[in-house]
């Protein structure tokens, strides 16, 4: 029963938006992802899907995507990305599949581990936080902390967060998504979100006991990552 991740999928199974427009290993990537799926996980794994799933606007085609996650072994528990128009009411996506769990203010579990999480947001102190991502950062902290709290009050005691955004702006300066996270004394932290040059400066490993887990698809060379 082991646990994988990995992020932005930005399936685009239409045709519509073909991602080798962001460089040549990007071409026909969902297959490479299939492949590598299929080559390690078993039906009881988990793997954990840190937003920035689908390219699709509206939920009637998003669940081309859905299905095609669905079709591959594993339990998935996700979260949105800032691409994720498509994501609709919490429940209706709860609803769809046994073996895929969607993230928003609640949790869900991997054995002694509560999975917790939220899409986050540019961290302020950044080159382009403006005056207007004040009011959604906030809100994905509160996001964060029912998350956290919810799971908390359910008896867990041993947290994995996922965040679609980075929790750190460039310059790796202490946030309030840090200050939740040893708070509540998260272990690990999934993200993703990061692209192309921003991948060479990531902020990952074991930082103040927590360690952080970069898994963009391409950063992983398509191929989900171990985590446990």
């Amino acid at each position: 029963m082991a646990l994988y991740a990995i992020s932005d999928l930005h399936l685009a199974l239409s045709g519509e938006k073909p991602m080798d427009v962001f460089g040549e290993h990007w071409f026909m990537h969902h297959e490479r992802i299939k492949q590598n799926w299929l080559s390690k996980i078993k039906d009881e794994d988990t793997v954990l899907i840190a937003g920035d799933i689908s390219w699709s606007m509206k939920m009637v085609e998003g669940l081309k995507e859905l299905e095609f996650i669905h079709e591959l072994p594993g339990t998935k528990i996700m979260i949105k990305g800032n691409h994720d128009y498509w994501w609709t009411s919490i429940t209706k996506l709860n609803d769809l599949y046994s073996d895929m769990k969607f993230i928003q203010n609640n949790f869900f579990n991997y054995e002694e581990y509560a999975i917790c999480g939220t899409r986050g947001w540019i961290c302020p102190g950044g080159d382009n936080f403006k005056e207007h991502d004040k009011k959604i950062y906030s809100r994905e902290l509160i996001r964060l902390r029912l998350s956290l709290e919810s799971a908390k009050k359910a008896g867990f005691k041993k947290f994995i967060v996922m965040i679609h955004y980075p929790p750190v702006n460039e310059k790796f300066e202490a946030t309030e998504i840090i200050s939740i996270l040893k708070e509540y004394e998260v272990e690990k932290v999934i993200y993703g979100h990061l692209h192309g040059p921003s991948l060479k400066c990531v902020f990952e490993g074991v930082q103040e006991g927590i360690e952080y887990i970069v898994t963009s698809a391409d950063y992983l060379d398509f191929d989900p990552v171990k985590i446990f």
